[in-house]
């Protein structure tokens, strides 16, 4: 039995590491403006991020899910500059039910959403307390956490580990300059980090001069042996890989 387990579990790993390298792009900020509807016009596996509570958010949201793209809420989070949130925001304020009232608001309004990513929270994803309730929230859901990596110190994907919530982290940004010389510059990057390392989360946003240069970039994936998937696809290839068997156990 010992020998049989070791050969299918490096036949599995083998299957695993035979296919080709992939990436999930998540667009953020979406539903403040008419104009980030650009973005559900990019081709292929494109996941969507949306602010809750905005004039733009809840349609555009149904526009994705009809396109058969994944959903996922951006829930503001407290930051350490102060920054205005904006509505659904979570802050250091809030105790447990404030929280989990907040959450639960957001997903009454997009209930298909898959889980949620952070939308700044450079303080509040340092913080235990406050991310062990959100965790404790998506658990009870079945919902996923994908952590946007504003500062190095998040306890964010930790915490959620241990709540056994499905999560992943942000791996690169491609716009933070919105000059096509730039977001190029990070796609290359991007492409280089799938090839070294198997799975990579990027994350973008629907300004009008990321939507025109995805548009001319996304095609380099295809011409590298990169696949573009959902958020959720990358979130399962993990859960799966993580529930395989490092060690047979002899019986």
């Amino acid at each position: 039995m010992l020998r049989f387990l070791l050969i299918f579990s490096l036949l599995f790993s083998s299957i695993l590491y035979a296919q080709p390298a992939q990436v999930a792009i998540i667009i953020d900020d979406i539903g403040y403006r008419k104009s980030d509807v650009q973005a559900l016009y990019l081709p292929g596996n494109i996941s969507y991020a949306i602010l809750p509570h905005t004039p733009y958010g809840k349609r555009l949201a149904l526009q994705a899910k009809a396109k058969q793209n994944d959903v996922i809420l951006h829930i503001p989070m407290e930051a350490k500059n102060g920054k205005k949130l904006g509505p659904g925001a979570l802050t250091t304020a809030m105790n447990e039910s404030g929280i989990r009232d907040s959450l639960s608001d957001a997903f009454a309004e997009i209930p298909f959403a898959l889980g949620i990513n952070n939308h700044m929270g450079s303080k509040l994803t340092e913080l235990y307390q406050p991310m062990a309730w959100t965790m404790q929230f998506l658990r009870e859901r079945n919902l996923m956490f994908v952590d946007s990596v504003t500062t190095n110190a998040s306890q964010a994907e930790e915490v959620a580990i241990s709540f056994g919530v499905p999560s992943l982290h942000r791996h690169i940004f491609l716009d933070n300059k919105l000059e096509h010389t730039y977001i190029r510059k990070q796609f290359k990057q991007l492409i280089r980090d799938a090839k070294r390392y198997q799975t990579v989360v990027a994350i973008a946003h629907p300004h009008p001069e990321t939507v025109r240069s995805l548009l001319k970039l996304l095609p380099l994936l295809e011409q590298n042996d990169i696949e573009l998937v959902s958020i959720s696809s990358l979130m399962s290839q993990k859960t799966v890989a993580m529930n395989q068997p490092l060690v047979a156990e002899e019986e």
